[in-house]
């Protein structure tokens, strides 16, 4: 067949021909849910606080140059993502994409692997909730630091309610703490910026205080964008929940792109305030302070004294507990999604009558969240834990923005030839696909680039760690393709039907 004949799956094309079976509500998320998905995955004030000023190190004074570039990068793999969005609004969302472009097997793997991040980031968030909570009560009320797994098992609890009262009551809640913890973060950030007075400058956004040691001018700046680039993962997170929205095809495209685009300019406005404020020349050495959370015990006690110190742990805490809301809609419908296909048990695809919400998704969530904290928090501290589990998110992550990129190349190239534009469906992906290689080969620690250094043990073990969650894939993979090969093709299945354009 000609690739001009290449047919994409139509809506509500099966390979197996079998009925529809339970849906998610349809309609069910506004406009505005559907974008603070993607905004509380991203977490905004966590990557401001912690995130980016990892980067500073080698950016020094031009970390805001080193945002810019790592938000062009996101933004490129946002046009991606919506462009796949909008002609293919599922629960699947990525597997669904990669499948339908390139091969429904490779499809079948992004599933299983996409999987694993949204498993382990329940855990990294998890933990996160208990080193924050933890650490003030043991601050400044005495309480024990080794009760962080009671903070930990609360914040997952509490999350697992939200998503069993359904997507409209777990959205909902996320677009109030979203707003809050921005509107807390923003509102520092001018203060800051009004108390530099004088020392405010546009210079941090060139290259002239990126005077760090064997990592002067641009050198550190790439190197820092790197981490930047972290803060931007989950705009693509609207995908997930596309089948429960109003407009599946045109408000997931929206949310994708103007979430990374709004965050990005809030990263850009909270990273020129830090520096400027406590000064260009001294940033490599702000991560450091304040017991590594600057932002809280220093940033915001100049600002507004003690108020601030509270209210900035408040933004924190409400700012994982957002982020772990949204990895619980994303993960949970994805195992549906996988269920509805039988690639998991079909029990994954049964929903609870009033909120239609996906049951046995929440309980594997809640239970593999709760287990990974305590195995990894235990193993080696609550630390290091969130080390480890961020550092295999990132192994899972970047290279699939390289697959959306390419599978938005492929999928217009083949299926939408008479839409192809140059720009939107061929320059644009192949510089996503560039740019996120250095982001991969980090959170690897494959030191190809000079900026990049192996991972010391245990964060090394994330790679192998996620090599052997592939193997394991490829094998069942294989055996589907040997006892079932009608589940893989299912893979491509668009459940919203016509109705929905």
């Amino acid at each position: 067949m000609a690739a001009d004949e290449v047919r994409a799956p139509t809506p509500g094309e099966s390979a197996s021909g079998r009925g529809q079976p339970q849906a998610l509500r349809r309609g069910a998320v506004p406009f505005a849910g559907v974008l603070f998905q993607s905004i509380t995955f991203m977490a905004p004030a966590i990557a401001a606080a912690f995130s980016i000023p990892a980067g500073f190190a080698f950016a020094g004074g031009a970390a805001p140059l080193a945002v810019i570039v790592a938000l062009a990068a996101a933004l490129i793999a946002a046009s991606s993502v919506a462009q796949l969005a909008k002609h293919m609004p599922s629960a699947g969302s990525f597997y669904t994409y990669v499948s339908t472009s390139i091969h429904s097997g490779l499809g079948f793997l992004v599933a299983w692997v996409f999987e694993l991040a949204l498993l382990v980031g329940g855990a990294f968030l998890a933990v996160q909730i208990g080193i924050i909570v933890s650490g003030i009560l043991s601050t400044d009320l005495g309480v024990s630091a080794s009760l962080w797994w009671i903070w930990m098992v609360l914040g997952s609890v509490l999350v697992f309610v939200l998503g069993y009262l359904g997507i409209r009551a777990s959205t909902g809640v996320g677009e109030l703490l979203g707003a809050f913890e921005i509107l807390v973060f923003l509102a520092l950030a001018i203060t800051l910026i009004v108390k530099a007075g004088g020392h405010n400058t546009l210079a941090v956004f060139g290259t002239r205080y990126a005077t760090i040691p064997h990592f002067h001018g641009f050198s550190g700046v790439f190197a820092a964008s790197v981490f930047s680039i972290l803060a931007f993962i989950g705009f693509e997170e609207a995908a997930p929940i596309a089948e429960e929205a109003h407009n599946p095809r045109r408000h997931v495209q929206v949310a994708v792109l103007l979430s990374c685009l709004l965050i990005g300019l809030f990263y850009i406005l909270t990273t020129y305030a830090s520096t400027v404020f406590f000064g260009p020349h001294r940033m490599a050495n702000l991560v450091t302070l304040g017991n590594s959370n600057p932002w809280q015990n220093l940033l915001a006690r100049n600002a507004w004294g003690t108020v601030g110190y509270v209210v900035v742990f408040v933004a924190l805490l409400n700012s994982v507990i957002a982020n772990q809301n949204a990895v619980n809609n994303s993960s949970t419908r994805n195992m549906f999604a996988m269920g509805r296909i039988r690639l998991l048990p079909s029990l994954f695809a049964q929903l609870t009558r009033r909120h239609r919400a996906p049951y046995l998704g929440l309980w594997a969530q809640l239970v593999i969240t709760v287990g990974i904290s305590f195995w990894l928090g235990y193993q080696y501290d609550p630390y290091t834990a969130f080390l480890l589990t961020a550092t295999i998110i990132v192994d899972v992550f970047t290279p699939l923005f390289i697959l959306l990129n390419l599978a938005c190349i492929v999928y217009y190239a083949r299926y939408r030839r008479h839409e192809f534009n140059w720009l939107l469906h061929g320059l644009l992906p192949a510089l996503g696909i560039v740019a996120f290689i250095p982001a991969f080969l980090a959170g690897a620690g494959i030191p190809v680039f000079k900026f990049i250094t192996p991972l010391p043990p245990p964060l090394s073990y994330a790679g192998p760690a996620v090599g052997v969650w592939l193997l394991i894939g490829i094998a069942y993979l294989i055996y589907l393709y040997v006892r079932h090969p009608g589940r893989v093709l299912e893979t491509r299945r668009i459940f919203v039907d016509d109705e929905a354009r």
